[in-house]
């Protein structure tokens, strides 16, 4: 017989949309819903939902804690670190001027509008990185070469136009010949120009504040385990001229008091957190992957540390030809079983991919164990197993059908 309405409301929210239980050994992936929030966000969130509050006031209690976190003198949440990325960008630009925030994106002749980044830091994190200077109706300036960013590079690309520098902290971005984040801010500074760094995804909250950031944008929603949100901190005067773009470009981007009140919970969450404990566990899990995955004929298997120094280690899984497996028909396989385990796959045209254990569920570190043992150890390869990587868009074209 059909399930009744009251029947499928008893089913849990996945089974109930007909969305697949999917293991998350990518990350803290927005595509895959960043991360799981913490139990105080989720609490707080719950508590404001039917409540009237004064978003000015709201943010202001927000400013504070985010000040205290981060060192900042100031702070506040929009809707994600791309909008907070546009947001900080157009504060380099108007200041306060609320007629110039109206204007924007078109109206920007009398206005500083050029921001410089360093070539190798010109990322794709699911969109462009300098789309969000753009929308502004600023233009990217690009210093230096895909390998190679020196000094001078910056220094003169700087003229009476410059709005602002920004420097984008990611595992996307080339990760050597780039200029230091201090050796960036020397130089803007050395000509008055304020430093916007890009650090959604990293765990040190003070850390690029010190090192000469005038403003900082975070995820709420990746290491943190907040809703999905950016983080604005830095120098109160950009903050405020930053907050007041929601009066124009900022207000396509505004947040909810949910938002507001799940990251401040976040924050204060983080402060107290143990730390020490969640890497142990994510440890173990990486423990366990090493060992159980080095017999498996095919695999080479390391303990690699994050890029750009989060204390996170992940495992990468180096997929060899003897496996009768690529890296990428691995990966497909992985996503296409029950469940589906997602990896991070971003570099299996080298050859391998990774396990991420910060977001696993208790358990699901034995399943993904289990479930690689299976593909390698079964007879039959499954249709793709030797796939190599295409780029392709058909599927993003495809939706919603």
């Amino acid at each position: 017989m059909p399930s009744t309405p009251h029947q499928l409301s008893n089913l849990p929210i996945r089974e109930r949309l007909g969305l697949r239980p999917i293991i998350n050994v990518s990350g803290t992936m927005t595509t895959l819903g960043a991360s799981i929030i913490v139990p105080e966000a989720i609490q707080a969130m719950a508590e404001i939902a039917p409540q009237f509050v004064e978003m000015d006031d709201l943010q202001r209690k927000a400013s504070a804690v985010i000040a205290k976190l981060t060192g900042g003198e100031a702070g506040f949440i929009t809707a994600s670190a791309a909008s907070g990325i546009a947001m900080s960008v157009a504060a380099t630009m108007t200041g306060t001027g609320l007629l110039a925030i109206e204007r924007l994106p078109d109206d920007t002749d009398r206005l500083k509008n050029e921001v410089i980044v360093q070539l190798g830091h010109v990322v794709n994190y699911g969109g462009v990185i300098d789309q969000s200077i753009r929308q502004c109706g600023a233009k990217a300036i690009l210093a230096g070469t895909v390998s190679v960013a020196q000094a001078y590079h910056v220094a003169d690309a700087i003229n009476e136009k410059t709005a602002a520098g920004l420097y984008v902290v990611a595992h996307h971005t080339v990760q050597y010949g780039m200029l230091s984040l201090p050796e960036f801010a020397e130089i803007c500074h050395a000509k008055g120009v304020p430093v916007i760094v890009d650090a959604a995804s990293e765990y040190d909250l003070r850390r690029f504040l010190e090192e000469g950031a005038d403003l900082v944008v975070y995820s709420g929603h990746k290491f943190l385990g907040g809703p999905t949100s950016g983080i604005v901190a830095g120098r109160k005067d950009l903050v405020r001229a930053g907050y007041l773009q929601n009066r124009g470009i900022g207000r396509g981007m505004k947040v909810g008091k949910e938002s507001v009140a799940g990251v401040m919970a976040a924050l204060e969450a983080w402060a107290v957190r143990d730390h020490d404990g969640i890497r142990a566990r994510e440890q173990s899990a990486l423990d366990l992957w090493l060992t159980s995955l080095s017999s498996l004929k095919g695999l080479a298997v390391r303990i690699v540390p994050d890029p750009t120094n989060n204390p996170l280690d992940r495992i990468e899984i180096k997929v060899l030809p003897e496996s009768g497996y690529s890296a990428n028909g691995l990966a497909i396989a992985l996503a296409a079983g029950t469940p589906p385990i997602i990896v991070r796959n971003h570099e299996v045209e080298r050859g391998h991919f990774f396990l991420d254990p910060c977001n696993l569920h208790p358990g699901e570190e034995h399943i993904v164990a289990e479930q690689i043992a299976k593909l390698l150890n079964q007879k039959e390869r499954p249709e793709g197993a030797m796939a190599r990587p295409v780029k392709s868009t058909a599927s993003a074209l495809r939706w919603p059908d």
